[in-house]
């Protein structure tokens, strides 16, 4: 059985993106692990499911003629990515990734809070600045799938790590 994800109210404006006009976030009990957001962000974003990388190939290749940003932009190409984001900031808090674009800017927030002794809470925000209407169309069009794959990446963190020795 699937661990369950809870879909929980944020209050906009949010610190990680001042401007954002959408915004979702789902969260996870992990229990039995200690972590920080940046290695929950690493488990939950730095390696995707083939068939979410392939739909970001999609996505790339649709967007690529009006100009828009690939996943994968690198600003200046010095940022540490994990997956397909750069990485803006972090602490064993929080970790923030996302870039600016021509139609939208967005973050994910990663947040990691002691839930007990033996558990952790952790988030996954998204945070939307839709600057024109085809980032309105776009946010749109994906959230359902963007929905699926949250919860998809959330519950990774589900799982007991594996050491490789």
């Amino acid at each position: 059985m699937a661990p369950r994800t809870y879909s929980v109210p944020v209050t906009l404006p949010h610190p990680a993106l001042p401007l954002a006009d959408w915004v979702d976030c789902y969260e996870l009990l992990v229990p039995g692990q200690s972590t920080t957001a940046i290695s929950a962000a690493k488990r939950a974003l730095g390696d995707f499911p083939v068939w979410v990388r392939a739909l970001m190939w999609l996505r790339n290749a649709a967007v690529s003629p009006f100009g828009l940003k690939g996943s994968g932009h690198q600003p200046g190409g010095k940022a540490e990515m994990i997956g397909f984001f750069p990485v803006i900031s972090q602490s064993s808090e929080q970790a923030v990734l996302g870039f600016d674009d021509i139609h939208l800017d967005f973050r994910i927030v990663i947040d990691v809070r002691q839930a007990g002794e033996l558990a952790q809470r952790v988030s996954v925000t998204t945070l939307v600045h839709r600057k024109i209407l085809f980032g309105k169309i776009y946010i749109a069009v994906i959230t359902p799938l963007h929905r699926l794959i949250v919860r998809t990446i959330l519950a990774r963190l589900a799982r007991p790590v594996t050491v490789v020795s």
